[in-house]
């Protein structure tokens, strides 16, 4: 067999593959084995009518057309990597010639992964915010742990700002009642928000045994963004009385014997916590500044293909949690053009991130284990609420383990980029990643033990 490539593009290859008819015959033999088998002739036995019986009875042209479809795609991958090609999409396979016991000759136009110079990922530098923790913070979470030890009190007074309400609500359209939008004995706080709009300005100032009607846009179910009527009626007005801060709140509410400690361990907490979101800040920082090093040619192909799948993958959490995309682009603040834009924006840097990414760990040879592989496994289930093994078995049945296995390899790509980083602050701070651990804590550096010092009498497997 003989191969030629043609660079279409940067990204876009075309081969042109030639096979001696010699070659072909495996595939023409195997050809008239099967059609042997699915044809009845008179005098021969199924499975044993000849090659040139097979001839007169089908047609020579069926069994080199069976022949045909059986040798290209194995050509086809030889070609492949014969030139050192590495396909990103499915081919387009075109027979430009052949004929019996001639050579067979074909073309192949492929998406490929373009070819990567890697600039120096030694010491990249990048900046990050300063971590921001402040004595308000530190209140917000002692006042939400108090909030979770609170009681809640009937009060005869009209509901205010903070207050709960134990409702009962409905919603109609002309006269009928929606359907799916009748509750009762809910208990709701007021100003909590994110339910209907106007509910909240509707309940302020109502007391128990008190109702309401006020117009309002459903934001789930058929008529989702439609006007209808609501009607609140109040049973119930209860304010939330919160424990005392002392001491003997510290030991109910936690390990801690007093308020201080419990204080200092919240604290520590949300620094561990703002540590790490500053440590994801600076992997996208330092992955920034490589990405702007580089030029990444970016199949189309693939661009596309991974803008429909967000698209749809938008599309369908909307639809699940009841919003239309017109009230999500408000909420957003965006038209319909930015949204689009921003979004193809972000695609192409994430797809570009994956190519350099990809190099790196072939440059570097990484590997993965099983292990590796059974905790990353482990790690997307509990991601996506499912169950572990049937998640695993799901993964392998779908030939999903390849996308695995790179994920992998490209977060070991990024760890090695980012552990060789000089990432600062914006104080000027140094940012220490090499050694944060993924509870947000820091780590002692590990001892590098150099060969020359291991005794010479050290066993070969030790």
């Amino acid at each position: 067999m003989k191969s030629a490539v043609e660079t279409l593009s940067p990204t876009r290859a075309k081969l042109t593959v030639e096979v001696p008819f010699e070659e072909l015959k495996p595939s023409l033999d195997a050809a008239y084995q099967q059609i042997a088998k699915q044809i009845n002739v008179p005098g021969f036995r199924r499975g044993k009518v000849p090659p040139a019986v097979i001839d007169r009875q089908v047609g020579r042209g069926a069994v080199l057309d069976q022949a045909i479809n059986e040798v290209v795609p194995q050509k086809y991958m030889e070609a492949l990597q014969a030139n050192d090609l590495q396909p990103i999409a499915q081919p387009e396979i075109e027979v430009t010639k052949f004929e019996d016991n001639e050579a067979l000759e074909f073309t192949a136009e492929v998406d490929v992964r373009p070819e990567i110079s890697l600039p120096s990922y030694d010491g990249v530098e990048a900046e990050v915010e300063d971590i921001e923790l402040t004595d308000e913070d530190v209140a917000e979470q002692v006042e939400a742990l108090r909030e979770r030890f609170a009681t809640l009190i009937d009060v005869e007074r009209p509901a205010a700002d903070g207050d709960f309400v134990v409702m009962d609500l409905k919603a109609t359209k002309d006269g009928e009642v929606v359907d799916g939008a009748e509750v009762s004995g809910m208990s709701y706080r007021v100003g909590r928000g994110g339910m209907l709009d106007g509910l909240d300005e509707a309940l302020t100032g109502l007391s128990a045994g008190e109702e309401k009607v006020f117009t309002s846009e459903l934001v789930g179910g058929d008529l989702v963004g439609e006007s209808v009527e609501v009607a609140v009626a109040v049973s119930q007005v209860q304010e939330q009385e919160l424990p005392d801060l002392d001491d003997e709140f510290a030991q109910m509410a936690s390990e801690f014997d007093t308020v201080e400690e419990l204080t200092a361990d919240v604290r520590e907490r949300l620094g561990r916590g703002r540590r790490l979101e500053q440590a994801a800040s600076a992997r996208d920082a330092v992955l920034e500044q490589l990405l702007e090093r580089v030029e990444i040619p970016l199949p189309e192909v693939v661009v596309t293909d991974e803008l429909n799948a967000r698209r749809r993958n938008l599309e369908q959490q909307l639809a699940y949690a009841g919003i239309t995309m017109e009230k999500y682009l408000e909420d957003e603040k965006q038209t319909l053009e930015e949204f689009e834009a921003d979004l193809e924006r972000r695609v192409r840097d994430a797809v570009a991130a994956q190519f350099l990414l990809d190099e790196i760990a072939k440059v570097e040879e990484f590997g993965i284990d099983q292990a590796e592989l059974s905790e990353h496994l482990m790690r997307r289930a509990q991601q996506s609420g499912q169950d572990p093994q049937e998640f695993a078995n799901h993964m392998f049945e779908h030939n999903h383990i390849p996308e695995l296995v790179q994920e992998i390899l490209r977060g070991k790509a990024l760890a090695r980029v980012v552990e060789s980083a000089v990432v600062k602050d914006a104080s000027g701070n140094v940012v220490e990643l090499k050694n944060l651990r993924p509870d947000g804590t820091i780590g002692e550096p590990e001892a590098e033990v150099e060969e020359t010092e291991a005794p010479a009498e050290e066993p070969a497997d030790a």
